[in-house]
């Protein structure tokens, strides 16, 4: 394919972080390898881009640093109106995106991040083909759980499931989905959401985030020696839909007297996640070791067996992908991101109906993984291969270009009257 000339919008961007803005930089970063790449991003991220960028040019990637507008320009959020802050961003990244319009001849306009189906892009409103995504989102706790949750978690939960509402009914919502010339999803849940918001072409990929070719040797090189106790081991904020609750019920119930729970992380359910396991009898064979630094953090991982993430609306969680890198089986519910991660081969998915069901089945998943070191073996290298074959940035980078082609391929052509969800999913051998 020829060389593109591509305007991204990456509202997080920034190298050597995680999450969304590690996200947007390494998408930024392996696009350049095949196109010209303008990127548009906050300003407060030009002092850690320049600075990679000084150590490690990359010739066809020019960052564009836009400011807020007028009277905002100095403001400077925090983590609670991070929303207002990004509106506000997408209206001064429309602006500088209509001048570079004036003197550039752009191919293709995308929006990275943030990655939420239910946030606009202006970037949809430029004359020239949009591609949304990968997003998500359209995930929800299922109702039978909520049980379980404090009165912070029903509140949160409420305010989500309202604000998704919202942003859908939001015609700028609306008009983005319907004016992109593919929506990337990456969850079934959220292609649902795509379609009802009136894309006409979704294509489901292997999620947002991805492992960097460093990563995974990093990975590979972890060093463990044999346990005598088998160890299960969560990592993530102790947030109540990260679902670590079910984890401790189901190892209480599972009552395995050579195996050991250990929970990296902090967060507001930390007191009822420690009170629960004291309740539960299980409180002398689980540790909280609160947060760790990320070489102590893969340490403990490589001491480990199996990595729990029973989580009740991830869409693209870099944990499951990480410790499948590592070689390591993961546990998790048929939900969201990591029921898309992980397959029969890499781990153990399972199926959510009734609540008591659930925690019954990830209790009989954890004995017959406690008991059996050969499977877990088996399920580790399949993870591992899993991940370098769908889940490495460099993968990601090629699949996006072949989305550009397929857009280009397609301009002429009339859209779809019914919503089409392009089947590269299956394709890739990627299980739905």
């Amino acid at each position: 394919m020829k060389r593109l000339n591509i305007l991204l919008a990456a509202y997080a961007c920034r190298p050597g972080e995680g999450s969304e803005p590690g996200v947007g930089w390494n998408m930024a970063r392996e696009l350049a390898k095949y196109h010209q790449v303008w990127v548009l991003t906050r300003e407060n991220n030009r002092p850690a881009i320049e600075a990679e960028l000084a150590q490690r040019p990359i010739a066809n990637l020019h960052p564009i640093y836009c400011p807020l507008p007028g009277l905002f320009r100095s403001w400077q959020q925090g983590s609670r109106a991070v929303h207002l802050h990004y509106a506000l961003w997408q209206i001064a990244a429309a602006s500088v995106a209509r001048r570079l319009l004036q003197t550039l001849s752009f191919d293709i306009s995308h929006h990275v991040t943030y990655g939420r189906y239910c946030s606009p892009s202006f970037l949809a409103f430029l004359p020239i083909p949009f591609v949304w995504g990968p997003v998500g989102g359209g995930e929800s706790a299922p109702l039978t759980f909520w049980q379980d949750f404090s009165v912070r978690g029903w509140i949160y939960e409420l305010l989500r499931d309202g604000s998704r509402r919202v942003g859908e009914w939001n015609p700028l919502v609306q008009m983005t989905a319907r004016r992109s010339a593919i929506a990337l999803a990456s969850t079934p849940e959220t292609c649902d959401r795509l379609r009802q918001l009136g894309a006409k072409r979704i294509e489901r990929v292997s999620g947002q985030t991805g492992i960097t070719s460093q990563e995974f040797h990093d990975f590979q090189s972890l060093d463990s020696e044999p346990q005598e106790t088998v160890r299960f081991i969560s990592i993530g904020r102790l947030l109540h839909w990260k679902g670590f609750h079910l984890g401790l019920l189901a190892f209480a119930q599972a009552n395995l007297p050579n195996a050991e729970y250990w929970i990296i992380g902090k967060g507001s359910e930390f007191p009822r996640l420690q009170a629960l396991s004291e309740k539960l009898g299980i409180g002398d064979r689980v540790q909280f070791l609160g947060s760790l630094p990320r070489d102590k953090t893969l340490a403990v991982l490589a001491t480990s067996d199996v990595v729990v993430h029973p989580s009740l609306h991830d869409f693209s969680p870099t944990v499951c992908l990480e410790a499948m890198a590592a070689a390591k089986p993961v546990l998790c519910l048929k939900l969201g991101g990591p029921g898309c991660q992980v397959t029969e081969q890499t781990g153990w998915r399972v199926e959510v109906g009734d609540r008591y069901q659930t925690i019954t089945d990830l209790s009989q998943a954890m004995i017959q993984l406690a008991a059996d070191p050969s499977l877990r073996k088996r399920l580790g290298e399949g993870g591992r291969q899993r991940v370098t074959q769908f889940y490495n940035w460099e993968t990601k980078g090629q699949e996006l270009t072949q989305f550009y082609e397929t857009v280009l391929r397609t301009q002429g052509s009339k859209q779809p009257a019914e919503c089409e969800v392009i089947k590269h999913w299956e394709s890739k051998g990627l299980e739905p």
